[in-house]
């Protein structure tokens, strides 16, 4: 049943506290280690990094991936309020498509910063492919920022109320297209036997879910407690009870596909290099992926007691997070370390590690990459804050639902700042 909500303030953030120059200094020192890991990889080549002739897609595409991922999934909160009529998010839905918006931001900008050469950029821009799914992404996420953006002026923009619904089915059904794009990058790669597989596409439109609520949760929690709104548990206990369905919708596809897998004789190799002997990668898939990101964070949003404590919600969805990364290092680098099956039926030898599982260890300017387009999608998203009216003055329980007495919100009140 779908509830009403109170009529709903929007402020901007003061911006004047010393813990948000804090936060504003702290993210700007990631975003510089991850410019001086772009300088340094232009200047002396990508032989500094762990990447090599077998594995070229490394640890910065996977916090890009992930962020790409992620910032699809981050609209879950507008996509409820204006597709699914739940008015309940409604407050929330313009923190949805900001955060949406610097997300995909920040993994473009990893992407473009590793190319070594960024000004090589405009020829992938000018010159296209169309038989490429990379060509088409380009695409994809230019438009979904276009489009996002034009939802989110309609949410702000009062005389732009009436076509909310449609920016939101737009802006819906735009993000599921981006993600299954996202997802098809490795779903049309028949050379490499961990992809080649048309499931991975509505995998990873699952995993923006999870990953994408994970995120938006702990935001949420982090803004509204810096800036000292009101956080009620009635939005928050539905949220969490969300995150935990997604995650294990995920669950259920990684099953799929390894099951799938698994059925096909020619697919045994991969499989058992993944499941038993991957070393690494299979570690980061049982104990990390299944273990830590799915079947805990599960275990701990639909606990009858734990679920009930904000920290628990926030440690799950950080688990979540960590088995999303973990998830996506095992699906990209994993892949590409399983040597190719050039001819199949016949064995081959070469003195190019044919056969040989390839070597990859992430190296201290792919993390600071990394970290430092995910430290810019927050930059941005603070600074936004603080100019527009993005956030709700309080999301207390007698707002979020007017039949919930003011005394049912465990949430402080206290003046909107920051």
């Amino acid at each position: 049943m779908t509830t009403m909500t109170a009529k709903i303030h929007f402020r901007e953030i003061e911006g004047r506290s010393a813990g948000y120059l804090a936060l504003l200094a702290g993210l700007l020192v990631l975003v510089g280690l991850g410019l001086l890991a772009a300088v340094l990889k232009g200047s002396y080549g990508h032989h500094i990094t762990g990447m090599n002739n077998q594995v070229v897609w490394g640890l910065p595409h996977i916090f890009a991936i992930f962020l790409i991922v992620a910032a699809s999934g981050a609209l879950n909160a507008a996509s409820f309020a204006s597709v699914f009529g739940r008015v309940a998010y409604k407050p929330l839905a313009r923190l949805s498509g900001l955060l949406a918006m610097t997300l995909l931001i920040g993994g473009l900008v990893i992407l473009v910063l590793d190319l070594g050469r960024p000004d090589r950029l405009v020829v992938a821009m000018t010159h296209y492919n169309f038989k490429s799914i990379f060509a088409w992404n380009i695409f994809l996420y230019t438009g979904f920022l276009a489009v996002v953006a034009v939802y989110l002026w309609f949410m702000m923009e009062r005389r732009m109320t009436r076509y909310v619904p449609v920016a939101g089915y737009g802006a819906f059904l735009w993000r599921l297209i981006l993600t299954t794009g996202t997802g098809s990058i490795f779903g049309f790669l028949v050379a490499r036997e961990a992809y080649d597989a048309a499931i991975l596409a509505p995998m990873f439109i699952a995993m923006s879910f999870s990953l994408g609520m994970a995120v938006f949760i702990l935001v949420v929690m982090a803004v509204f407690s810096g800036t000292g709104r009101p956080l009620g548990d009635l939005i928050l206990r539905r949220m969490k009870n969300l995150l935990g369905i997604f995650v294990a919708g995920v669950l259920y596809f990684v099953l799929a596909y390894h099951l799938t897998n698994l059925y096909a004789t020619r697919l045994h190799g991969i499989e058992a290099f993944v499941l038993l002997n991957g070393g690494i990668y299979t570690f980061l898939f049982w104990f990390v992926q299944i273990g830590l990101g799915s079947i805990l964070p599960i275990v701990l949003l639909f606990h009858p007691v734990w679920s009930r404590a904000r920290h628990v919600i926030a440690a799950a969805a950080g688990l979540v997070i960590v088995g999303g990364l973990a998830q996506l290092y095992v699906i990209v680098i994993g892949g590409q370390a399983y040597p190719l099956d050039l001819f199949p039926g016949y064995d081959t030898s070469s003195t190019f590690f044919d056969g040989v599982v390839a070597s990859y260890t992430p190296s201290l300017p792919e993390l600071m990459l990394g970290v430092g387009g995910a430290a810019f999608a927050f930059l941005l998203l603070a600074v936004v804050m603080k100019f527009l009216r993005i956030l709700p003055t309080s999301l207390a329980d007698e707002m979020v639902d007017p039949h919930v007495s003011g005394t049912a919100s465990t949430a402080q009140s206290a003046p909107a700042g920051a």
